[in-house]
């Protein structure tokens, strides 16, 4: 078997942030696989799974040639605003001190 290309390690690696994000109602999850990718990946790795896609068949996962298909997904973030600014919901407070 020969060596992993480096679009199969792209497909992979978007394959098991998808696989996260599954848990979430459609719309939040390619919401979310949108914003992980745009936020944590290089242009350069977007734009090569990007032109994968036609080859890459259903070896992809549905949900992340969802998220690269070029339209903003509408869906909120699974990344809830707690997760953003956790005093806002009064998480990390602390009464020690």
């Amino acid at each position: 078997m020969g060596a992993a290309t480096n679009q199969d390690r792209l497909v992979r690696m978007a394959n098991q942030i998808a696989a996260f994000f599954r848990t979430y109602p459609e719309d939040e999850a390619v919401a979310g696989i949108h914003k992980h990718l745009v936020s944590f990946w290089a242009p350069k790795m977007i734009r090569d799974l990007t032109a994968h896609i036609p080859v890459a068949g259903d070896k992809l996962d549905a949900y992340v040639v969802k998220a690269l298909d070029g339209e903003r997904p509408a869906g909120e973030s699974p990344v809830r605003p707690a997760t953003h600014d956790p005093q806002l919901a009064g998480l990390g407070a602390s009464d020690a001190g």
